[in-house]
């Protein structure tokens, strides 16, 4: 009886040891998995501003292509099992309206983040709102220096160079190739144009009042810029410096060569499209005017045996048939998508708001879409994705790179 009540009772520490052990397991388990609105254990909610009507209409295939490279993602299983509900809302690239579909997004949506909205205005308009509600506001569409900032705004980072960066390089060639120029500057009467002008002035320093003859700027609801780009040649400058957005961009290439005028013509990165501007203002309009970039153009055939391209046309043949494929909004809007879902891979089961923002900030990641050499590169004190370039002209319909890549830190 007495060995019976022993048996009995040493086996029950065993039996109770057992027992804690599978209950702290299925506790770490379930400790594993933390969710914040947005997400859950099918589903991750990303929401996204787009400018699909407006003066900026031609950007509204990047969140088609974004759309269509989620779509890839989930038939392929998701990420981590969970299924992408990208909700997308057109702002006409009014800063009003963005407010309004921001609040929309994260009050009614509930999305977990907003992702890749884009202009320099819009995303002003939303960015104290964001910061004070600690939702991410992650891989914006702009260039403005403004969204490097994690001590001010820790729920804000960009994701292409940033527009003051790019000046500083065109500046620095500026004064390689024409140390003695009369340079024209005309840019969209906002942040995104004032963040060039004064990337400028960083690098012609003293000289920027000799160098600088005239700045000339457009407001975004002008239905033609001809105006300004005939009173920018009665100047005499021989270098235009062009920060205009698509459609105005087009606008001055032709006008420019309508006129006769022919000035070293430098285009701001973000309207360098073949099919969305070089295009529609003519190859030979366009033929010499430089710029420096950082995608591929899918339409290039030097890139014709580049494994990340063949990826993209996989992507493109399946997902974006008779998109304009020339169109190099579709490689941004690929490699940004790309690089939400590689943070979103490395979040793990931890998809709150605050991990997603950790990932973002440690990122060491090459787009297929980005030109070898460049990287998708963050840290906790740098919230800058993107900052090399290479300088490139466009010749016989389609851009070609030149000089070593850049490093827009430093300009060399």
């Amino acid at each position: 009886m007495t060995t019976r009540l022993l048996s009995s009772f040493s086996a029950r520490p065993i039996a109770v040891t057992l027992m804690i052990g599978v209950l702290m397991s299925s506790g770490a388990a379930l400790a594993q998995k933390a969710y914040d609105p947005g997400a859950t254990d099918t589903e991750i909610k990303i929401g996204n501003i787009e400018a699909y009507s407006g003066p900026a209409s031609a950007y509204g295939i990047i969140g088609k292509t974004e759309e269509a490279y989620f779509k890839m993602i989930n038939d392929q299983g998701g990420i981590n099992g969970r299924k992408i509900n990208f909700i997308s809302y057109d702002d006409a690239y009014s800063p009003p309206k963005t407010v309004e579909q921001a609040r929309k997004l994260i009050e009614s949506d509930e999305v977990l983040l907003i992702f890749n909205a884009l202009g320099t205005g819009p995303n002003t308009a939303i960015q104290k709102y964001h910061n004070a509600k600690k939702i991410p506001q992650l891989f914006v569409a702009t260039g403005a220096s403004k969204w490097d900032d994690p001590k001010q705004f820790p729920w804000t980072m960009g994701f292409q160079p940033s527009y003051r960066s790019e000046a500083r390089i065109f500046a620095k060639y500026i004064l390689k190739e024409k140390p003695d120029a009369k340079v024209a500057v005309f840019y969209q009467n906002d942040d995104f144009g004032k963040d060039y002008l004064a990337g400028l002035k960083d690098v012609f320093g003293d000289k920027a009042s000799k160098l600088i003859i005239a700045e000339e700027s457009y407001e975004i609801s002008e239905p033609t810029i001809d105006s300004h780009i005939v009173k920018l040649k009665a100047t005499g400058a021989d270098v235009l410096v062009d920060i205009t957005t698509p459609k105005f961009a087009a606008q001055a290439i032709k006008k420019v060569a309508e006129l006769d005028w022919k000035p070293m013509h430098l285009l701001t990165d973000v309207s360098i499209s073949i099919g969305a501007v070089m295009k529609p203002a003519g190859f030979d309009a366009s033929e010499g005017v430089l710029s420096a970039g950082y995608l591929k153009d899918a339409s290039d055939s030097q890139w014709a045996n580049d494994a990340g391209m063949k990826k993209f046309d996989a992507f493109y043949e399946k997902y974006m048939p008779g998109a304009n494929r020339a169109d190099l909004n579709l490689s941004y809007g690929y490699a940004a998508a790309q690089t939400m879902v590689e943070v979103l891979k490395r979040s793990g089961d931890n998809l709150t708001r605050a991990n997603i923002m950790k990932q973002a900030a440690s990122l060491d990641f090459a787009p297929d879409t980005l030109i070898p050499g460049i990287k998708v590169k963050t840290s906790a004190t740098d919230f800058a994705p993107i900052e090399q370039l290479q300088m490139m002209r466009f010749k016989g319909g389609k851009w070609e790179m030149f000089g070593d890549v850049i490093s827009a830190d430093t300009g060399g």
